[in-house]
């Protein structure tokens, strides 16, 4: 399974990059309407998937195209795992944003909590 960190995806969502991913949020829509990674679409399947259920993304799979890179968003990172193998099996390149949403905001604001975090993800 593939991951990348918030500063890879910000680096790839600039305007000179030419490698624009689909940033797919999986988190409820009103957490989605309340602070969203800039440009990424939202598929609010988080609670079905963190019961196992997969039916829910598997239905709305022809949302994501599959000819861009996914970065699948969540909360902290855990369930869009879950999100990514299924796109995974399902032949798109996807990858987890790690450490999700809390992570995306961590790096933005340049929190000590990111920095050790991100330490430790390359210490992996």
């Amino acid at each position: 399974m593939s991951f990348v960190h918030p500063d890879e995806l910000e680096r790839r969502l600039g305007p000179s990059s030419g490698e624009e991913p689909f940033v797919l949020d999986i988190r409820p829509s009103t957490a989605f309407s309340e602070r969203a990674i800039e440009g990424s679409h939202n598929i609010p399947v988080y609670g079905d998937l963190r019961r196992g259920d997969e039916a829910a993304l598997r239905e709305r799979l022809d949302e994501v195209p599959a000819d861009r890179d996914v970065v699948v968003v969540c909360k902290m990172g855990v369930v869009a795992k879950r999100a990514t193998a299924l796109l995974d099996e399902h032949g798109y390149d996807a990858a987890t944003l790690r450490g999700g949403m809390s992570g995306w905001n961590g790096y933005q604001t340049g929190s000590l909590t990111y920095k050790l975090r991100s330490l430790l993800w390359k210490l992996r």
